[in-house]
């Protein structure tokens, strides 16, 4: 008799923008097609330290919210960076292993950190490599010290970089994806948000993750590892968030956007 066993779910660690926390971004991610990460189990854990000042989400969506770390206006000085990044990983080593990682903002950038440091031996050294990124208006530290470890070597983890048309971080996001070994670029015209995806995108991405996890399905994503795809569509204005102040504070114009659908 053949027995069928149940493949056990890859898990991904999911971290938010700054000053909002894990249900605003896990409710973001629901507008995805739910095959996209079916065979996964998302975490999405809340930030280090409560929030230090207003959040953009206030009215929005309830509190509590939530920082991982603080930070100059400039994006060249950061507090609390180490305790965050220690709690981080007794956080991944405790609850883990993950085998990927996607964030928004303040958390993508600082999972890029770790995938950088991870890389070079810094930190997760017992933990099995991480498989796959999402980064949704993701950019680098800045602080020089900081750049030359995480970013010393092109980082070897399949990657999609998701970069707004209308981003005020567009600049800071495309560079971070030349941090990433053949990363798939996904455009929208959309702002400092976690966008809607076109049937285009959602095929390619439900290829992408089926790849990793060998349910292969075929998709766009097969024809190109590094294919770059726009997404055609109106802004979605239910679907924008503001900038949330992740580098140097600045704010979104359409806050009124924040709204979710």
């Amino acid at each position: 008799m053949e027995v069928t066993q149940e493949r056990k779910k890859m898990k991904i660690l999911c971290l938010h923008g700054f000053r909002t926390n894990g249900a605003f971004l896990q409710k973001q991610i629901s507008k995805w097609d739910p095959e996209i990460f079916a065979h996964f189990d998302m975490d999405f854990p809340n930030g280090t330290f409560p929030a230090g000042g207003k959040s953009d989400i206030e009215g929005i969506f309830p509190p509590p919210y939530f920082e991982w770390f603080q930070f100059n206006k400039e994006f060249t000085e950061y507090t609390n960076l180490d305790e965050c990044i220690a709690s981080l990983c007794d956080y991944i080593t405790t609850k883990g292993p993950f085998d990927g990682f996607l964030g928004f903002s303040q958390g993508a950038t600082l999972l890029g950190l770790l995938l950088g440091y991870q890389a070079q031996g810094k930190v997760l050294k017992d933990h099995p490599p991480i498989k796959l990124f999402v980064s949704v208006s993701g950019s680098k530290f800045r602080d020089p010290s900081i750049c030359d470890v995480a970013y010393k070597d092109p980082i070897n983890v399949k990657s999609v970089h998701f970069i707004g048309e209308k981003d005020w971080l567009k600049p800071p996001s495309e560079e971070f994806s030349t941090a990433f070994v053949n990363p798939l670029i996904i455009r929208h015209p959309q702002g400092h948000t976690v966008p809607r995806l076109d049937e285009v995108v959602v095929q390619q991405m439900r290829a992408w993750t089926s790849k990793i996890t060998g349910s292969k399905e075929n998709g766009p994503e097969d024809e190109k590892p590094d294919a770059r795809h726009k997404i055609h569509e109106q802004p979605d204005k239910c679907n924008e968030t503001v900038s949330n102040g992740d580098i140097g504070k600045k704010i979104d114009a359409e806050v009124a956007g924040a709204a979710i659908a």
